[in-house]
């Protein structure tokens, strides 16, 4: 396998601000026993370790089946939507494989780009150890549209050296988180104190859910916007009160995504940054190695943990592939066991297996800050395909936005907010 020749990352391309149409195309009618395997991975902010990882599988697929051979190529994760929607409606360009995020199944089923796999994926012996949530993330309507890659959920990191040079604790609540991060940036002008991104949608969830909010409520089959709710607005206040040049200037972290703010805490600029199981292996690789430590992100109450993003991301089959058995022998080879652990130990990525992440919670003890804030009331976005238009076209990161740039005041950014995710819901049905 020539894979310098074949693993590239993806040109960057604009953000989607709109959905792509439906494709009116259906399965393939071919399956092609040999060939090329086209695969779309997400690229990570350290992704050597995941690269090694899928050599090695590839490398084992392509000897069991001769005949193929598999292409590999590694995409922005926030450029994902505008690529992978795109490849829905051109086949010819289509990968036969693709890594999604959780939240975007909805939607890519709506779009009739992921083939169903629900009878290969109900024979598959591992299957039968998938945690349920993780199942549940590639399941629309019964059916199952994928293997889950690898489950998500964040924490907070943050420097032992600074906190015992300043003599503080780990926050126990998101008030002493505030508290904490300002008490930091003053003494250590040159840090922020909490990394944060007015795109990092993920981060600023917790502070939404701890204070009472939710992002939208359940209507019959649909869904309307809770995001202007007092509740909401008292998280949106929490979090916005970090930008600012008491912490993380507005001017630098605005525009910053999850990635950033965590590749701001490896590199020593922060003090503290939520971060994913998922960035253990950047922030091992970085300037802080040895001098950090993990918790879960505090709620508002003492010992109590702040609701996370339940994520992580999936692996499909494209309907449009013209080998679709291999492209599901290949699926289950990602997604399999042994390359979960793989990942696990590669990048600290958590298997979506039980007893594989019993395993590895045995063997690394820096899971557990995780593991905790999973089962501490963890939560999902809505199970709409409204939700993916709501995500792409950045509604929430443009609310943040406009509250720590001055624009509106948190009510009328919320309010505007409410209306454009529910109209991404009313679209959706």
């Amino acid at each position: 396998m020539k894979l310098p020749a074949r693993i590239a990352a993806a040109t960057v391309l604009i953000s989607l601000a709109a959905c792509a149409p439906q494709t009116s195309g259906g399965a393939a009618a071919t399956d092609d026993k040999t060939g090329t395997l086209r695969v779309w991975l997400f690229q990570e902010v350290a992704n050597k370790p995941k690269e090694k990882v899928v050599d090695r599988v590839v490398a084992a697929f392509e000897q069991q089946h001769e005949g193929t051979e598999v292409e590999v190529e590694y995409i922005p994760v926030d450029t994902r939507a505008q690529r992978i929607k795109a490849a829905f409606n051109d086949p010819a360009s289509a990968p036969d494989l693709v890594e999604y995020g959780n939240t975007d199944t909805a939607g890519y089923v709506e779009d009739g780009g992921l083939a169903d796999v629900t009878a290969e994926f109900g024979a598959w012996p591992e299957a039968k150890d998938t945690d349920p949530t993780a199942k549940a993330s590639v399941t629309v309507g019964g059916k199952v549209y994928g293997a889950p890659f690898f489950v998500g959920v964040r924490a907070l990191y943050y420097r032992t050296d600074v906190f015992e040079e300043l003599g503080l604790a780990a926050p126990r609540t998101q008030d002493e988180l505030i508290a904490t991060a300002k008490k930091v940036r003053k003494a250590r002008p040159e840090l922020y104190g909490l990394a944060v991104g007015g795109a990092y949608t993920y981060g600023a969830m917790p502070f939404i859910w701890a204070n009472g909010g939710e992002l939208a409520t359940a209507e019959g089959d649909s869904y309307r916007s809770a995001i202007n709710s007092e509740a909401a607005r008292k998280g949106i206040t929490a979090y916005t009160s970090l930008f600012g040049d008491d912490n993380c200037p507005a001017a630098k972290c605005a525009q910053m995504g999850g990635n950033a703010t965590v590749t701001a805490f490896a590199s020593g600029q922060a003090a503290m940054a939520i971060g994913g199981d998922f960035s253990h292996a950047a922030v091992e690789a970085g300037a802080v190695k040895g001098r950090y430590a993990v918790v879960p992100l505090p709620g508002t109450t003492p010992g109590s943990i702040a609701p996370a993003f339940a994520g992580g991301n999936n692996i499909g089959v494209l309907k449009s592939t013209t080998h679709r058995t291999l492209a599901v022998d290949l699926m289950k080879a990602l997604a399999g066991k042994d390359t979960q652990a793989g990942l696990f130990d590669a990048l600290g990525f958590l298997p979506t297996y039980t007893d594989v992440r019993r395993q590895a919670a045995e063997k690394q003890p820096f899971v557990k800050p995780f593991i905790d804030t999973l089962g501490a009331d963890a939560r999902f976005v809505p199970a709409s395909p409204g939700w993916g238009r709501i995500d792409a076209s950045l509604v929430l990161p443009t609310m943040f936005q406009e509250v720590v740039s001055g624009r509106k005041d948190v009510r009328t950014a919320s309010d505007d907010a409410a209306k454009k995710m529910d109209a991404a819901f009313a679209a959706a049905g």
